[in-house]
């Protein structure tokens, strides 16, 4: 499975939905509210993965995991910025150790 694509076509609806009625789009409904009530959005579902991580399982983490990166999308989405530029800098920094990335980016 190319996980990868998976997320290529997702922001591909995202993008479509974008400018759609906001009464039959969740996606539209979002954009309408404005880039702060998305990334307020984004908040919301990483809070609701790190209590998934500390208190679910497996299959309510993988939910909310799942709703973390939808919101993340949009968002991504909203600020033109693609998940292809996201994976080529994940794809960046492998191999390289976390502490030495994160130097890197203070230097």
């Amino acid at each position: 499975m190319d996980h990868a694509a998976i997320l290529s076509r997702l922001e591909q609806v995202i993008a479509a939905r974008r400018g759609g009625d906001p009464d039959a789009s969740y996606v539209a409904r979002l954009h309408a509210k404005g880039l702060g009530k998305i990334a307020q959005k984004v908040g919301e579902e990483a809070t609701e993965t790190v209590i998934a991580a500390l208190t679910g399982d497996a299959a309510e983490l993988t939910g909310e995991a799942a709703d973390l990166l939808f919101h993340l999308l949009v968002l991504l989405g909203a600020r033109d910025v693609p998940i292809g530029a996201v994976l080529a800098e994940l794809a960046r920094r492998e191999g390289m150790s976390g502490i030495d990335e994160k130097a890197s980016r203070s230097a």
